[in-house]
């Protein structure tokens, strides 16, 4: 993605763009869409198990994209609970 990810656009001391309240909205706003879509919208429920600022892409329009999808946990369509004793994730 062109913009990189969130955690190296926020965190990195060497990038110049600011971030203004629009901004920022909009990428909690798309975040949330995607969770929402994963958790409830999707033919299967996606649980991501590792969200973090470095796991969401900006692109052009810093829109936000979720990816790294590696240690994800599917349910089917009838699931909505699971019990798992493995922590996993950051």
């Amino acid at each position: 993605m062109s913009n990189g990810s969130l955690g190296t656009f926020l965190f990195d001391e060497v990038q110049t763009v600011l971030l203004d309240w629009r901004a920022r909205y909009n990428i909690i706003l798309g975040v949330a869409r995607g969770l929402l879509y994963l958790h409830h919208d999707s033919r299967l429920r996606i649980i991501h198990r590792d969200l973090k600022a470095s796991n969401i892409l900006l692109d052009n329009d810093m829109n936000p994209k979720i990816f790294d999808f590696g240690m994800t946990r599917t349910f089917g369509g009838d699931e909505s609970v699971s019990i798992t004793k493995r922590v996993v994730g950051t």
